[in-house]
């Protein structure tokens, strides 16, 4: 019986160290020119792919729409908009996908690896890397 109980808690240990160690939850985006605080952005998998859908605006722009985003995200509102779309693994990294701003309807390459267990590093930028910005999402918890 202590066999079992101990092999429970430490896989439930292991569950939650997995978790901790990966991209896929919900991060909090920090405005990298104001430091405030502007969404929440839920990462999943999907046949072995990253998307991140905006799932809830912090800014008092609730209603804001995608007026500028190309194709058929234009003109969404930009709650339940996916912005990270197609990320592979790469390493320790996630990259071959694009990020888009909602705000200027921009699309960059995207790379996105974890910061330690609760942060994530964000970047975007149009053709090579040297070339783009990094933002550090916060995970929700």
């Amino acid at each position: 019986m202590k066999n079992v109980l101990a092999t429970l808690v430490l896989t439930a240990i292991a569950s939650i160290s997995m978790q901790a160690q990966s991209v896929t939850g919900k991060w909090k985006t920090i405005d990298d020119e104001t430091g405030r605080a502007k969404s929440i952005v839920e990462i999943s998998e999907n046949k072995g792919k990253i998307y991140g859908k905006v799932v809830e605006i912090l800014t008092e722009k609730k209603e804001a729409k995608c007026d500028k985003c190309p194709g058929s995200d234009k003109g969404k509102p930009v709650k339940g908009l996916t912005i990270i779309k197609g990320l592979k693994k790469d390493g320790k990294e996630y990259s071959g996908g694009s990020i888009t701003d909602p705000s200027s309807g921009k699309v960059y390459k995207c790379v996105v690896k974890l910061n330690g267990a609760d942060k994530l590093d964000v970047r975007g930028y149009i053709g090579i890397q040297a070339l783009g910005r990094t933002q550090t999402w916060v995970r929700v918890k």
